[in-house]
């Protein structure tokens, strides 16, 4: 649609109208306007799922493997086609914008929300997420990369001032956006909730308007993060075209009188609305209602299951094999860990979705037809989580009215969301359920005052909040649980009276062995089998929004377990259930390791796959892991005084630990093993274009990814990823492999200009621990 065609729609609005259809009319939803023909258009979650419109209780929907477990790959076609995946789940919903991908960087591995992003190196995620946003907009549905900028920790997000120097914002944080857009033209982006060196997000006129709709010559849509916009004019001056969420927020009235104030040009707002139209219009919300298609894949049939457990097994990434890998599938198996039997499937936060179903490893493994004993383990959580049941919701109102009674088929509930219609706000709920006999443990989830009843016993408990964060206790709710002993099925009552915005929920789960006792089993099983896998790992309370770890180590006495396996087991497998670095004490007392992330609700239909080598777990890591607490070049996530500087520069990562900016990693960043092995030729540059052929070594077909780092001739420039290539070969076979170089990883921001870097080294490698070849540049 050309501008002017766009003027006249605009022509006959008033300007309180204009600024009305800038705000969000729910939660996840934008108004409409029939005199311009604009239909309302609804919004999603969806960096590993596209969850709807509800936060609780919503419909089923696909639940895909992490964001870091599918950038493990390496492949740009995996990315594309989970974006393609994506759109369908969209289009099923009636979803026209998907709020994903993360593009934000592994800056440091204690940040909470890694696992919805892709990697430390800001190529490797820029070009994923153009993929990505090239294959969900072939299908009509708008994606949105996030967060606009510099928004790579939780702790106080919405406050946090990251103090960054212009040529790291450039070289590292802002690439990834400028990737996306170059490449794939993301119909919508998303600003941060962050400060950056002393600006809102939402008002970073240089970053919004001088370099994403200026010097890229971005047409989209820039929107806000939920609830971050924090001014009218600034804001609106600032670039931000869509507050989120609505109807309430800080424009409205606020932003019509800034423009009538002189503050903000009318000409401000048109082109916010031109942006927005422009959205519509592609997105098939203009002049007629978009058709949706009704012939897609739900959710569970065995078209998305196949896809979902061939995209996780994909990804998983093989860091230590003694040849115990795959496993024989006659072997006799002890599959030992808590994780085995309720594995990780997603992490916490908004990337949640209400998934059909989780398949742990433990069933994994046994739908295989292996002979496998299975063993609890450790805790691994310290909180009460939501169970896996329906419960009945009642709402009551300051009146004391009952103003709402419903099932919920999930054991959690939002409660004063903007798209609830009660009577009145809820100030008190009662949820129930009926538990089974035995021995339980059960509980309760929610900030208030709550009387618990269960089995003729009643409880009083008292739920804090736990966080400063706005949806803090949305995210990560306090929770109080017990023991209980129960001869018949009862109903489990928590009376809450609500203290806070938060998500309520009630905890059922059998009671689980002493820590001791699943020791005592573990090496008891590990010392009759052939083989032991220990299956560890983090999460929904670590890898989580709105909170940032503390600690690498695992939760609860999960390094003894396995230390007490190998000792035991003849031969002995680590499953690291985690989207993130985890320290492996461990590590030299077993014979294989094998990385899982979180794997998606087909989670344990893949960890089988690969373990047995059905799938190669052919992944390479995305982010560099840590030997020890503290040891990587960027490390802090608490800010002092309100401010979080990013003091190591442009050394991030592998790039800091390359540079001896850190002790060396116990993983690089690109390092895995697959289940082949590799030989490499001579290395060739033409142009730029790196050449070398590599040779498959192994028995095996297998895939490897040929990485290209380019070490710069000059010392204050670090090493950094310029390119690679996925290849498939044959066992036994030799394949020529052409790596092409990205030119806009070969350049330094250099007092306000990009200049070329022409000197130095090309390196060839399997991750910079194991370099295969180089070339002068």
């Amino acid at each position: 649609m050309d501008d002017a065609s766009l003027n006249d729609r605009m022509a006959g609005l008033t300007l309180e109208r204009k600024v009305r259809l800038l705000t969000g009319a729910s939660m996840f939803t934008l108004r409409g306007d029939d005199e311009i023909g604009l239909e309302p258009m609804a919004f999603s979650d969806g960096p590993t799922g596209v969850r709807g419109l509800h936060f609780t209780d919503g419909p089923l929907t696909a639940l895909f493997p992490n964001a870091t477990l599918l950038a493990s790959s390496w492949r740009t076609e995996t990315a594309e086609e989970v974006g393609r995946l994506l759109a369908e789940e969209a289009e099923r919903q009636q979803i026209h914008v998907v709020l994903g991908p993360t593009v934000n960087l592994h800056r440091t591995p204690l940040g909470g929300r890694l696992f919805e992003a892709y990697s430390e190196d800001p190529l490797l995620t820029g070009r994923l997420a153009a993929a990505y946003v090239t294959g969900m907009q072939s299908r009509g549905i708008g994606a949105c990369p996030k967060h606009l900028v510099a928004n790579e920790a939780e702790t106080e997000r919405h406050t946090v001032d990251s103090v960054v120097d212009e040529r790291t914002l450039r070289e590292l944080y802002l690439l990834p956006f400028e990737i996306a857009v170059e490449d794939s033209d993301p119909w919508t982006l998303m600003a941060a909730y962050n400060d950056v060196n002393g600006t809102a997000a939402t008002e970073q006129s240089t970053v919004n308007n001088a370099i994403l709709k200026g010097e890229w010559g971005w047409p989209g849509l820039l929107m806000s993060d939920w609830f971050a916009t924090k001014s009218a004019g600034p804001a609106a001056n600032g670039g931000l075209d869509l507050v989120m969420p609505g109807p309430m927020g800080p424009w409205g009235p606020a932003l019509v009188a800034a423009v009538e104030a002189g503050e903000v040009d009318e000409s401000v707002i048109d082109d916010h609305l031109r942006r927005l139209l422009l959205l519509a219009e592609r997105v098939g919300a203009l002049d007629a209602p978009r058709g949706w298609r009704t012939d897609l894949p739900e959710p569970a049939d065995d078209v998305r299951r196949e896809q979902l457990t061939r995209l996780a097994a994909q990804g998983m990434t093989v860091l230590a094999n003694d040849g115990v890998l795959p496993l024989a599938r006659e072997a006799s198996v002890a599959l030992i860990g808590r994780l085995a039997l309720e594995t990780t499937c997603m992490g916490g936060g908004s990337a949640s979705v209400r998934a059909p179903h989780q398949v742990s490893i433990a069933d994994g493994l046994a739908a295989t037809g292996a002979g496998v004993r299975v063993v609890d383990g450790v805790a691994v959580r310290n909180r009460a989580r939501a169970g896996d049941f329906s419960m009945r919701v009642q709402l009551y109102g300051a009146s004391g009215a009952l103003i709402s009674d419903t099932v919920s088929g999930e054991a959690k509930v939002a409660v004063g969301m903007p798209e609830q219609e009660l009577p009145e706000p809820a100030t008190r709920l009662v949820l129930s359920a009926t538990v089974p006999a035995g021995a339980m443990r059960v509980g309760v989830l929610g900030v208030g005052s709550a009387t618990v009843t269960i089995g003729g016993a009643s409880y009083d408990v008292e739920l804090a909040s736990e966080s400063d964060d706005i949806g803090g206790d949305f995210l990560r709710p306090p929770g109080w649980q017990t023991d209980v002993v129960l001869d018949e099925p009862s109903e489990l009552v928590a009376d809450v009276t609500v203290g806070a915005l938060s998500r309520f929920g009630l905890a059922a789960e059998p009671t689980p062995p002493t820590d001791d006792d699943a020791i005592a089993a573990a090496v008891a099983a590990a010392a009759a089998a052939e083989v032991a896998v220990v299956v560890v790992g983090l999460t929904e309370e670590q890898e989580t929004e709105a909170f940032d770890k503390a600690t690498l180590a695992l939760p609860g006495r999960q390094d003894e377990l396995v230390s007490a396996v190998a000792a035991a087991a003849r031969r002995t497998v680590v499953v690291v259930n985690a989207a993130t670095p985890v320290l492996m004490p461990w590590r030299d007392e077993v014979d294989a390791i094998l990385w899982a992330g979180l794997p998606g609700q087909e989670g344990g239909h893949a960890v089988a796959a690969a373990l047995l080598g059905d799938i190669e777990p052919a992944g390479r890591l995305v982010t560099s892991f840590p030997a020890a607490d503290g040891e990587s070049p960027a490390w802090d996530v608490v800010p002092t005084d309100g401010r979080l500087p990013y003091d190591e520069g442009v050394f991030v990562g592998y790039r800091g630990y390359a540079a001896r900016k850190a002790a060396p990693p116990a993983y690089w960043f690109g390092e895995g093993l697959g289940y082949g092995e590799w030989s490499y030729g001579e290395v060739t540059l033409d142009g730029s274009v790196v050449s070398v052929e590599v040779t498959n070594t192994s028995a095996r077909d297998s895939r490897e990814v040929v990485q290209v780092y380019l070490q710069p001739a000059e010392d204050d420039q670090p090493v950094r990823l310029v390119g690679w290539t996925t290849v498939d070969v044959f066992s036994g076979s030799t394949q020529a492999v052409d790596v092409a170089i990205d030119a806009r990883a070969m350049r330094t921001w250099d007092d306000g200009v990009w200049r070329p870097l022409t000197s130095g080294r090309l390196l060839v490698a399997r991750g910079l621990g194991d370099i295969r070849g180089e070339v002068a540049l």
